[in-house]
């Protein structure tokens, strides 16, 4: 069997140690108003050894060469001179005028924009670099608030909201805080195929529908749409552009076929044919079953029923014949479904039903879902795949070694 090759030792290390002392001789060269010798630097800035031999002191004065070649190489200003006339060694000085920007100031529009930008990504892979580039405007004294250091967990609300405290710095904005919500599992793996210009395959749910059937599509793009996510591209199916809500997709994003295979129609408008294809939100009412003292963001802005009236619409089984489920126990078709003594019946309007499941999930077993059946399945698939995440990780924790 072949021998491996080994990287070149320390590689890495070596372009880490470079990159520590360029920013070293920047800062020194910065922080000094007098211009600093080439053996001054030697002693101030580290990661550079002057040696006591001569072919040392010649090493080190090459590394000196090859740094200040590329400071100036990426537009750094070094600027020469002596401070004394009667000096003949040549010093060097960074003026903080010619490199340090100035103050930034950005408009009320502006500063609004970069902290929804920076809203967006809070919860997605961009979380840091977002937070990161939020943090160096309010360095520069720039008031763009402070949406990508806030985390929320997930769902704080059925239309999405995190829970976010207002933005600050924007005084002209007091009251109002823009946000996009960009939570569905569905978003990250689609604009990465959009990127990537590949093909995907994933479950989708139509509104009204309990099953999903399979759909095969090249992405054109990711859009937002009067606050929900849009994939607008081919269906290879059906052989014609569609709109999918990223809220409804029922399973797992999974690429197909090589990068680079799907190209975007040079004449199609996404944003038309979003607003065009997106259907209209239909609000039904859920009819759920919610332990007393739990729940209190439910509760608001739900109706309580009272046990002799009928809900609005019916748990299912009383029309359609369907056994339901309520607390572990079946109900039988054409009978009313049993409530535990300790809950409340109460109505609440919706109209995603993918994020309205989501929210309700967060509750546990404090609460109950009676109908609509399409909410009721998507509630009861979400517990089911937490239930055999949680199975699958404690199997791989009793396993030795596992992980």
């Amino acid at each position: 069997m072949p021998a491996r090759r080994r990287r070149p030792a320390s590689v890495c290390q070596v372009s880490r140690r470079r990159v520590e002392r360029l920013l070293n001789l920047t800062m020194c060269l910065m922080a000094t108003s007098r211009f600093l010798t080439v053996s001054q630097l030697g002693e101030l800035v580290e990661g550079y050894e002057p040696g006591v031999t001569e072919e040392e002191q010649e090493a080190f004065r090459r590394m000196f060469e090859r740094d200040k070649a590329y400071l100036r190489e990426i537009g750094i200003p070094l600027e020469t001179g002596a401070d004394s006339a009667f000096s003949d060694e040549v010093g060097y000085r960074i003026r903080r005028g010619d490199y340090a920007l100035p103050d930034i100031a950005l408009a009320p529009d502006e500063a609004a924009a970069l902290a929804l930008a920076g809203s967006l990504w809070s919860t997605t892979a961009l979380a840091g670099p977002a937070a990161s580039a939020l943090r160096k405007l309010a360095a520069g004294r720039a008031a763009v608030g402070g949406g990508a250091d806030r985390g929320g967990a997930d769902g704080g609300g059925p239309d999405g909201s995190d829970g976010f405290a207002p933005l600050n710095g924007l005084d002209t904005l007091d009251g109002f805080e823009p946000r996009v919500d960009a939570r569905d599992p569905a978003f990250e793996p689609c604009l990465a195929a959009v990127q990537a210009g590949r093909a995907i395959r994933f479950p989708y749910r139509k509104v009204g529908e309990i099953g999903a059937a399979e759909r095969h599509v090249e992405p054109w793009g990711v859009l937002s749409w009067r606050g929900r996510w849009y994939l607008a591209g081919h269906d290879v199916v059906r052989g014609a552009p569609r709109v999918f809500r990223l809220s409804r997709f029922a399973g797992p994003v999974r690429p197909v076929g090589p990068g680079g295979a799907v190209r975007v129609p040079p004449d199609v408008d996404l944003y038309a044919m979003v607003s065009t294809e997106a259907p209209p939100d239909r609000v039904r009412t859920a009819t759920l079953a919610v332990r007393r003292g739990t729940g209190h963001a439910l509760r608001r802005g739900a109706r309580p029923v009272h046990p002799a009236c009928p809900p609005t619409e019916p748990p299912p089984g009383l029309l359609t014949g369907l056994p339901a489920e309520v607390g572990g126990r079946p109900v039988e078709a054409g009978r009313r479904p049993v409530v535990p003594a300790d809950m409340d019946l109460v109505e609440r309007e919706f109209a995603d039903t993918e994020r309205f499941a989501r929210w309700i999930v967060g509750s546990g077993p404090d609460v109950l879902v009676l109908g609509p059946p399409e909410l009721r399945a998507a509630v009861v698939a979400r517990l089911r795949a937490a239930a055999a995440g949680t199975a699958g990780a404690q199997a791989a924790a009793a396993v030795p070694g596992g992980r």
